[in-house]
Formats: structure tokens, C-alpha cells, sequence
């Protein structure tokens, strides 16, 4: 059985090792780049948004750009991780305006666990993810902790607007919502990389189940128990 964490539970394994100036994002990227490795790229694409998943797409895209794979950043926010674009053009990756007509491997950093996470996309991201989806032939794609579009707590999504990932790289603990719903559906093969996080004496939000009538079961009670929580607030 996997266990699916809520992002509020997440943050807060996450924030005692951010205090201490545990490096948190450059091991999440480092793992993410290893993945990336895998699959041979010859041309990678970062979808960046504005945030830590953002930044966890540049730091990896750094390590492949010093491996001497072509990488190329296209920003979709008003703002952009700095350090983490400094480190990658420094690297040797470069900064694009629209979806390359040449590209093997996309990076889905734009939405992460943080603001927005489970919304519609907008603007310059969702033009972007629009011009991938109408292609017949698309980029193998690799999410950042969870696919953009895709709610952390409970698989939802709200719009059509939505790029399915190959693989979904998430980081400390698997999302609740990359075992429910649409989430399972878009993910793809989910893996996790270790970055620290003590989820000792936490309850998941939810257990990963086989069986359709099991899984249905388990995703009503996620609803229920993150309703309850909301509630509470």
C-alpha cells in the first residue's frame, strides 16, 4: 500500500528542516535530474512557473545543462525562482518564448503543492500546455511533485487544460492526489524521492487500494476527512 500525504501535512514535515537550512530544494532536484537522466533526453523543455516547483525545474535543469544536454526554459509566471534560472543559464540552458517545435523531454514545473495548486492554468502556461496537447506526436512528459492542474489533497481537476505526465517526480512523500481521481489517472508512473521529511506518528491522508469498489471507498472517506479538516480550520 502507498500512503498519500495532504500538502498541509507535507508543509509541515517540511518546515522544522527549512528552519534548520536543510537543503531541501537542491535534493529534490537532484533527484528529479536523475529521473530525468533515465531517459536519455536530447532535448528537454522546463514549463517554469513561479514558485519552489519552479525552482525545483531549474536546478535540475542546470545539472542536465552541465551533462551537456540542450536544455531550454520557457517561463509561464510573472516571476521566476532567480537563483535557480541564474544556476541554469550559467549551465548553458537558454530561455525560449514559446513550445520548441523540437523537444523529447517536458518538465511540468509550474504548479506545485503551494497558491494555485488544483486550479486552472492561465496565461502563458496554459497556452503553453494548449500548444502541447494539439500536437499528434507529444514530448514525453515529466511532472514536478504532481501534475499542474491536478489538486494535492484529492486527484480533482478543474478544467480540460491539463497535461498528462509519464512520469510524476514528487518529493518527501506521495500526494494524496496522485492516488485519487483524475490524479492517478494523469501521473503516471509516480516516484518518490527522499529528501529528509519525519512523517513519523503522521496519519495518511489516504492508502493506495487495488480493487475499483476499494479504491472509490477510500477516495469518499479522503473527501470526507479533508472536508472535516476544512471544517475545523
Amino acid at each position: 500500500m502507498t500512503a498519500g500525504y495532504s500538502a498541509a501535512q507535507v508543509r509541515a514535515a517540511e518546515a522544522p528542516l527549512l528552519a534548520a537550512g536543510v537543503p531541501l530544494m537542491a535534493r529534490a532536484a537532484a533527484g528529479l535530474a536523475a529521473v530525468i537522466r533515465e531517459l536519455a533526453p536530447e532535448r528537454v523543455l522546463l514549463l517554469v512557473g513561479s514558485g519552489d516547483n519552479g525552482g525545483d525545474a531549474l536546478f535540475a535543469g542546470a545539472e542536465l545543462a552541465r551533462d551537456g544536454v540542450p536544455v531550454q526554459i520557457l517561463c509561464t509566471g510573472d516571476r521566476v525562482h532567480e537563483a535557480g534560472l541564474s544556476r541554469a543559464r550559467d549551465a548553458g540552458a537558454v530561455l525560449v518564448d514559446s513550445v520548441p517545435d523540437e523537444l523529447d523531454v517536458l518538465v511540468d514545473g509550474i504548479l506545485g503543492i503551494g497558491a494555485g495548486a488544483g486550479t486552472a492554468l492561465r496565461g502563458r502556461a496554459r497556452d503553453a500546455v494548449g500548444a502541447v496537447l494539439a500536437r499528434p506526436k507529444r514530448p514525453r512528459v515529466v511532472a514536478v511533485d504532481l501534475p499542474s492542474g491536478v489538486n494535492p489533497d484529492d486527484g480533482r481537476v478543474t478544467d480540460a487544460v491539463v497535461l498528462p505526465a509519464e512520469t510524476t517526480v514528487t518529493f518527501g512523500a506521495v500526494k494524496a492526489g496522485l492516488l485519487l481521481g483524475r490524479g492517478a489517472e494523469l501521473a503516471g508512473q509516480v516516484r518518490l524521492i527522499e529528501i529528509g521529511l519525519d512523517l513519523t506518528g503522521i496519519t495518511p491522508l489516504v492508502e493506495d487500494a487495488t480493487g475499483p469498489a476499494q479504491k472509490r471507498a477510500v477516495q469518499k472517506r479522503a473527501v470526507q476527512k479533508t472536508a472535516a479538516q476544512k471544517r475545523a480550520v
